[in-house]
């Protein structure tokens, strides 16, 4: 009965198999499936990116079950075992200064790191897509004046910005983010404007304009479908960068505030025992390098699965 089981679904696989890559689709659905399994299929078939998409799953997992896979509590002090190098009175990764489980810490900080990299992820794509479809597709003095303003984000450093901004809203965890989408976002306006002026005089943009559909609806449900597959590889790129910008304002203070396990905060409280005490420093740095690594692997497998014309 096992065997005849194990044959059923070797053949109902394969049957399945042979559905999604028919060349003859008989329905949307099936052609809809057949495009997204023949896009898994060339991302698997990359290595590194499907590397990078274990890490990250491997980074939810750890946020998802924290207080499980933790030797310790994150806030836990013990003065007298601070500075335990790795391996020893219990710390896998050592401790801090103040005795505080390092392990348990960058453990509890992937959820920080998740926090900010998702809230970015959304706000500030949806920001940029919003304002450079209306600019590419309006065109004329509003598509000047949001260029302008985008040129005029783009003219300073992320992170020299992202500080101006912290600044002005005050330290915390909230502001950060903030700060970050208020950088963030004119790339992903330069990129929805240059696909916009693409499409806008294309032939089936003037079919809906003879059918009576607005500018409203035209941007809405044309024109921005149209550009999410570019604004995808773009978030997923950006990912790297967005993280180093919140390690870089923990680390100066006007991120996420102490006692938070967040990584630039947790760098920042171990520099000053970088040359006798490195791991204080070092695995938290670790922590943000693999995962930052892990997202440009999985940005450059989406890109050359959705943007093919940008295959060398």
């Amino acid at each position: 009965m096992t065997h005849n089981s194990e044959t059923a679904q070797n053949q109902h696989n394969q049957s399945l198999h042979s559905w999604l890559l028919s060349e003859t689709p008989t329905s949307r659905r099936q052609a809809k499936l057949s495009v997204i399994y023949h896009s898994w299929l060339a991302f698997k078939s990359n290595p590194m990116a499907m590397a990078g998409l274990v890490i990250l799953v491997l980074l939810l997992i750890c946020a998802a079950f924290a207080p499980f896979l933790t030797t310790h509590d994150p806030f836990e002090q013990d003065l007298a075992l601070g500075l335990s190098a790795p391996g020893e009175n219990g710390f896998w990764l050592g401790s801090d200064n103040l005795g505080r489980d390092i392990y348990s810490r960058l453990i509890y900080g992937s959820r920080i790191t998740l926090y900010i990299v998702t809230l970015v992820a959304v706000m500030a794509p949806i920001a940029g897509l919003f304002i450079g479809t209306l600019a590419g597709y309006l065109g004329g003095w509003l598509d000047f004046v949001l260029m302008r303003i985008t040129d005029i984000f783009l003219a300073f450093p992320r992170l020299i910005l992202a500080l101006a901004f912290v600044s002005v809203l005050g330290a915390g965890i909230e502001n950060a983010v903030l700060a970050i989408v208020l950088t963030a976002w004119p790339p992903y306006a330069r990129i929805a404007r240059a696909e916009t002026l693409t499409i806008r005089n294309a032939d089936f943009i003037s079919a809906v304009k003879l059918q009576g559909a607005g500018p409203l609806r035209i941007i809405v449900r044309h024109i921005w479908p149209l550009c999410i597959s570019s604004l995808v590889i773009r978030v997923t790129l950006d990912m790297a960068g967005i993280i180093l910008t919140a390690a870089g304002l923990g680390f100066l203070g006007l991120g996420a505030q102490p006692p938070s396990p967040e990584w630039g905060a947790m760098i920042s409280a171990g520099r000053k025992f970088i040359l006798y005490h490195w791991w204080v420093a070092t695995m938290p740095g670790l922590a943000i390098f693999v995962v930052s690594l892990a997202f440009n692997l999985l940005g450059d497998g989406l890109r050359d699965v959705l943007d093919p014309k940008g295959k060398s």
